[in-house]
């Protein structure tokens, strides 16, 4: 039996972070009352641009350790323009909580919905369907520039490492394989695709090297390859042909930009940051502080963040009401965009964030 008690931390941070959060938060708890008796406690944590032009610091006293002590970690949004660190890099603690908590598995969705903007004219483009799995804690962001570890040479030169590990690979692309086969069982492809440079960059052939070890383990899932570049110009011919991608940590923040924009925008864009220990969740879109408070935030990539959350800790808190509560909200989205009834500003319809949250609450 599943705890009934389960811990999130919650950082809201800047702009429409707070708004999508609140958002979120609101359609999380009414599916649970649908659906489970296991209830989330919420910690909120201070954290973000506007906590660091206050105060200093880009997160509380002791709020990493907080973080770390819940059961997963809900982000809403970190960044503000004019607020910078000292190098002139954007305020992002939450690349720490990455890094600190080794949250190696970034897990984005690309999913078309019906009467959603579809940027393809070709009309596969409405079963666009695929997971970008984007390393978390190395790569080129091995070397961003909250770590600290960039080279820099006087005035003259910066020198930044690509960092790829056996371990840190290897459960990476386990993940993958164990993905894929989760959505085989669902009905997708099960193919396997490994995102990478191996041509020109011998740290992207040993990626794809462990990828190569590893994909006996999983005779059942399909077995494919594509070099970055490549990769960006067949989400433009064909991304319908695709199911889960494994790539690099630079890489897959670019691709899954580009893929979001194929089936709507940011707002759409939903993701988890998942370790062995814990999970951190939120919308991949940024701040967008020129309309914080102004009702005109979509809130879905949050709202699809949260049941990927409650998803997650259907498994580690052995409750799997929390699964079906995830699927609910899954639905009712589908349903929502099915009926006409999700009409985001974004995509120039006439309801804002709390239109949305509300209707959402109705189709649960």
């Amino acid at each position: 039996m599943g705890r009934q008690q389960i811990q999130v931390a919650i950082i809201k941070g800047d702009g429409i972070g707070i708004d999508v959060t609140d958002a979120s938060l609101k359609v999380v708890d009414a599916a649970l009352e649908k659906t489970s008796t296991t209830r989330l406690h919420y910690q909120e944590i201070l954290a973000g641009a506007g906590y660091f032009r206050e105060t200093g610091r880009d997160i509380e006293p002791q709020g990493e350790e907080a973080a770390g002590r819940a059961d997963a970690i809900f982000l809403g949004a970190i960044g503000l323009p004019a607020i910078r660190y000292p190098d002139g890099t954007e305020i992002s603690p939450h690349l720490r909580l990455r890094d600190r908590y080794q949250l190696y598995a970034g897990v984005r969705p690309v999913r078309a919905y019906p009467n959603a903007p579809q940027r393809l004219a070709d009309p596969r483009a409405r079963d666009i369907d695929l997971v970008i799995l984007r390393e978390s804690t190395e790569g080129l962001f091995y070397s961003a520039a909250v770590h600290g570890r960039s080279q820099v040479i006087d005035d003259n030169e910066v020198c930044d490492v690509l960092r790829i590990t056996r371990a840190t690979t290897e459960k990476l692309h386990r993940f993958g394989f164990e993905l894929a086969r989760k959505r085989m069982q669902r009905g997708s492809r099960g193919m396997l695709t490994c995102v990478d440079k191996a041509n020109v960059f011998t740290s992207m052939a040993f990626f794809r090297q462990i990828y190569d070890e590893i994909a006996p383990e999983f005779p059942d899932i399909e077995t494919d390859y594509n070099y970055v570049d490549a990769q960006a110009l067949d989400f433009i011919r064909r991304p319908w042909d695709f199911d889960v991608l494994v790539t690099e940590n630079m890489f897959g923040d670019i691709l899954s930009d580009l893929a979001g924009g194929l089936v709507g925008g940011m707002g759409m864009a939903a993701c988890a940051e998942i370790g062995d220990q814990t999970g951190l969740f939120q919308p991949a879109h940024g701040s967008a502080p020129d309309i914080m408070g102004q009702d005109r935030a979509n809130p879905l990539a949050a709202i699809l963040s949260g049941a990927l959350m409650l998803d997650y800790l259907a498994d580690k808190a052995d409750a799997p009401s929390l699964a079906d509560a995830a699927k609910l909200i899954e639905n009712a989205i589908e349903r929502g965009f099915v009926e006409n009834r999700l009409r985001p500003v974004e995509f120039g319809g006439d309801m804002g964030t709390r239109a949305i949250t509300n209707e959402l609450r109705g189709l649960l």
